[in-house]
């Protein structure tokens, strides 16, 4: 059963917002009828845009996954030695963990937040948080946890990722990359939301899934060459939700 669960105040961050100039444009690098792009430093974005419905993204954690670290796992057996290990390239990005200050921003700027790899952070006990179940084994973690500020119990789905038996085909761009069906599920876990914010898009996941669900939304994306992914993913002239 559901209980009540006072959602965390933050403070009012509108103090940092950028006058363009000094090298700094607020110029969308993508824009279409449901989403907006920026590639760029959040800490820059984020003062100058206006309050979503809901926050959710997958900022780094600080475990180095950005610098080849998934590109060992598995090559012991036979089957991943066949199957290939995919190369994302070598970046910083992952090096160290998001400050806090830019997490605490990013919640500042929406009505409801659901933040993976929230159990890194300092943020408030919460009585929701979402469980991805990924049904793996070796040295991943059998699942993956977002932390929430919603009012409901602790929910969970079951997607198989990796692997010969994963559910579904699906690209992956980014090391770090969350499954389509499972961004989608949390956004529905939200309920009634009409805008979507993602300050750590990557390769654009989030704006997929609320682009298949008629939500606008919001990515923010330092590094160029995702921010390309991310808008090729979204010119796709056949979105679906597999």
């Amino acid at each position: 059963m559901d209980r009540e669960f006072p959602i965390p105040q933050y403070d009012d961050y509108s103090s940092m917002r950028r006058p363009e100039g000094d090298g700094f444009e607020m110029n969308p690098y993508y824009q279409d009828e449901w989403v907006t792009l920026y590639c760029g430093d959040c800490k820059d974005v984020l003062p100058n845009l206006e309050r979503h419905d809901l926050l959710l993204t997958d900022p780094p954690y600080g475990i180095g996954e950005s610098n080849r670290k998934s590109d060992s796992r598995g090559r012991s057996t036979h089957k991943w030695k066949r199957a290939g290990v995919r190369d994302y390239g070598i970046f910083t990005w992952d090096a160290v963990a998001v400050e806090q200050s830019l997490i605490d921003l990013s919640i500042s700027k929406s009505v409801k937040a659901i933040i993976f790899g929230g159990n890194y952070y300092i943020l408030p006990p919460s009585p929701c948080w979402l469980v991805w179940d990924k049904q793996t084994s070796g040295d991943f973690a059998d699942c993956e946890l977002a932390w929430t500020n919603m009012n409901k119990a602790v929910r969970r789905i079951v997607h198989l990722w990796s692997g010969f038996k994963k559910q579904v085909v699906e690209s992956r761009f980014h090391p770090t990359q969350k499954p389509l069906r499972v961004m989608a599920w949390c956004i529905e876990q939200a309920g009634e939301v009409s805008s979507v914010l993602d300050p750590f898009s990557g390769s654009g996941t989030t704006l997929v899934a609320a682009k298949l669900r008629n939500i606008k939304a919001t990515g923010i994306e330092r590094e160029e060459k995702y921010c390309e992914i991310t808008v090729n993913r979204l010119r796709q002239e056949v979105l679906q939700l597999s």
